[in-house]
């Protein structure tokens, strides 16, 4: 049996983009705090709604902090082979069903009033909106550049830009109640807002949950890399070939090449390396050669 080591990874990417995470954490803790209590003295639902989404803000990056470090200082051991990088896919996961729980709870408080909208103050409304999208708009930029790298930075970059989204939307309620009176808007608003989260909730939960139930990459068609194998001169059978994803940017693969009886292992190897690594970016693999005799082995396993 051969393995191929991938990089040890001293510095995972999301890794890359703590301090900023740091920054953006601190950045929603402060507004969030600002608009409950702007909420509360209001009564604003668009407010309190918003400020329920800078909550999953703030909980979501500090549950990519928490992975981050965990993933950082947690190294691979005899007992735990693959470290703490999983943590960053939990994080992910958790913050998508905060998503859930919060999208259903104004959705609620949305439609028990539009039968009695109570009377909402514009301008404070309108002042929060204004500081919470100042807010949003610089933790987007803080985080905008990791999201593409690491799935628990894309889950607290994805809380930011729906929180920027629900900001613009309190400003527009603000202006509403302001310039008309018109009560409906702070409930309608904060239905919008609501529906706007539960898609990302949705597309959120679905990448955390194919990684923990170790799917195949999406990118990735395993037929075609089975007949790439297969193709390899002197590869008579590939079985048992895995593929998955550890946490984002490290996916793994594993399996048997059965191969002819005057074939060169160590060039099967070789070839196999090359073929995983170059054609579909897969640096870290596990592969067994085994002459046909030995094969019969592996067909005995039912799983």
């Amino acid at each position: 049996m051969a393995h191929q080591h991938g990089p040890a990874r001293p510095e995972h990417a999301s890794g890359r983009y703590l301090k900023r995470l740091m920054a953006a954490f601190g950045i929603g803790l402060v507004f969030m705090v600002l608009e409950v209590v702007v909420g509360v003295l209001t009564g604003s639902l668009a407010v309190l709604s918003d400020a329920a989404h800078m909550f999953t803000d703030v909980f979501g990056i500090g549950m990519a902090l928490v992975a981050i470090v965990l993933a950082r200082t947690a190294k691979p051991s005899w007992t735990r082979t693959f470290g703490m990088y999983r943590g960053e896919v939990l994080s992910a996961l958790v913050n998508a069903a905060l998503l859930f729980a919060v999208a259903g709870y104004v959705l609620y408080e949305a439609i028990s009033r539009f039968s009695a909208p109570p009377a909402v103050p514009g301008l404070p409304v309108l002042l929060t909106a204004v500081a919470g999208l100042v807010a949003n708009v610089v933790a987007f930029l803080l985080l905008r550049s990791g999201a593409q790298e690491s799935l628990s930075v894309r889950g607290a970059y994805l809380e930011v830009l729906a929180d920027l989204v629900g900001s613009v939307g309190v400003l527009i309620s603000g202006a509403v109640i302001l310039l008309t009176g018109w009560r409906y808007a702070d409930p309608i608003i904060g239905v919008a807002l609501a529906l706007f989260v539960l898609p990302r909730a949705v597309g959120l939960a679905k990448r955390s949950l194919r990684i923990l139930f170790q799917h195949a990459p999406e990118r990735i068609d395993v037929q075609e890399v089975a007949g790439r194998l297969e193709g390899i001169d002197g590869v008579a059978d590939v079985h048992d070939l895995h593929i998955w994803t550890l946490t984002s940017g490290m996916e793994v693969a594993s399996a048997h090449l059965t191969i002819d009886d005057d074939a060169d292992s160590a060039d099967v190897l070789a070839q196999a390396q090359h073929v995983l690594a170059e054609d579909f970016h897969i640096e870290h693999a596990t592969m067994q050669v085994e002459p046909r005799s030995a094969a019969a082995r592996c067909a005995e396993i039912t799983w």
